[in-house]
């Protein structure tokens, strides 16, 4: 892995959000007419899925890993700070004919770069399933392009002026919001996370959460430090543009899917060896793969759940604890998560051999250890006897 020697910092510039979103869109921008090298973290992709790719977009990709290796058939999926389109197109592969890839970005010459491609591309593959729009990643309801679309039919000249337009815009995120609510089976990044400023980062997740349909998941590639960023390092927008200052530290990037609402979080990749050294400190690339769970009402309809281990006890999200090779009791709400990736695999599901009607489900305590009793799932009445008959001695059937 590469890794750098401790960089100069210029403790003269700050970090507030407008000059870390300008520099951020200057660095980038020229980045995206010339190759920047400073830029890229090593990433070993499919080669096979680069061969339709123009070197252009090939070249002038700035990521730190490759989410796209865990989007799947079908799907359609939402990549946040698309640039110049290389993991959209590359996941475009993999979604096939039958999926669908949205990109997004504010940056008009990563936009440009990326749709200069696109028919060209889709000729290649034989269809056509990608498309790219002009947003915020943390602010995905408003369409960029139809906003500006307003602002040139309506000029700012004054405060009344500005207060329509934020009036406007609010309008567009309810009225026709650019990525629907429960709309994208998978949200991908691949290192833009860390170029947000702090202060928008929780209604950066929340908006990933909103998009999410029920059962989806929230791929992430991005920077994160092996200890907290100092100011001193903050108050440096190159370095931030940079993917150094911004960095999450690894805990509170999983803290902030947690706060979000999402679960079942993993760390799927994880570089050995650091990306870059600043002041002592160790930024390398991490990808974290978080689920979208159903909410509500924790009810009782007679479900347990039998963790396999190898573990002699794990915590599960909603502060219940699960032990190895007992019959826990869980709600409906959380079985029917459990059931699927990425627990489904680790426990054993235990259906009620009656099912409890809606009406008829209580309340319970998703944060207790309750067993379930076996009588209760099971719902034999009378007790009821049944011996193997002589069927299963010997023959080949015998369990």
């Amino acid at each position: 892995m590469h890794k750098l020697d401790v960089l100069p910092v210029d403790e003269t510039k700050t970090t507030g959000r407008l000059n870390v979103e300008k520099s951020v869109r200057q660095r980038y921008a020229a980045a995206a007419n010339a190759v920047a090298p400073a830029l890229c973290c090593p990433v070993d992709y499919d080669r096979r899925l680069l061969e339709v790719l123009p070197a252009e977009i090939v070249e002038r990709d700035y990521g730190c890993g490759d989410p796209s290796r865990y989007v799947r058939e079908g799907e359609t999926v939402l990549d946040l700070g698309s640039g110049g389109g290389k993991i959209c197109y590359i996941a475009a592969q993999v979604v096939g004919p039958t999926g669908r890839v949205i990109g997004v970005d504010r940056n008009d010459d990563m936009l440009a770069l990326a749709r200069r491609y696109q028919r060209e591309i889709g000729a290649r593959l034989d269809y056509h399933n990608t498309e790219f729009r002009k947003a915020s990643v943390q602010d995905l309801a408003l369409d960029l392009e139809a906003f500006e679309k307003y602002l040139a039919e309506n000029p700012i000249r004054s405060a009344n002026d500005w207060l329509q337009a934020e009036a406007h815009a609010e309008e567009l995120r309810h009225a026709a919001p650019m990525i629907a609510d429960e709309s994208v089976d998978v949200v991908v990044s691949n290192c833009v996370l860390n170029l947000v400023h702090e202060a928008d980062r929780r209604r950066l997740f929340d908006e990933v959460f909103r998009v999410l349909r029920i059962g989806g998941r929230a791929v992430i590639s991005d920077i994160t430090s092996d200890e907290p960023v100092p100011e001193h390092l903050k108050h440096d927008h190159d370095l931030w543009s940079g993917c150094i200052s911004g960095a999450f530290v690894e805990s509170e990037f999983l803290a902030a899917f947690e706060a979000a609402g999402f679960h079942g979080l993993r760390i799927v990749d994880r570089q050995a060896e650091p990306w870059a050294i600043v002041d002592g400190i160790e930024f390398r690339s991490v990808t974290v793969e978080a689920y979208k769970g159903e909410e509500g009402p924790c009810l009782d309809a007679h479900h347990a759940v039998i963790y396999r281990g190898p573990w002699k006890a794990v915590l599960d999200d909603d502060g219940q604890t699960l032990h190895r090779g007992e019959r826990m009791a869980v709600c409906a709400r959380t079985f029917e998560r459990f059931t699927r990736p990425p627990y489904a695999d680790e426990l054993i599901a235990i259906e009620p051999h009656e099912p409890v009607a809606e009406e008829d489900r209580e309340p319970m305590n998703c944060r207790s250890e309750q067993t379930r009793d076996p009588r209760v799932t099971k719902g034999q009445s009378p007790r009821e006897t049944h011996l193997p008959g002589n069927e299963c001695c010997g023959g080949a059937s015998c369990c």
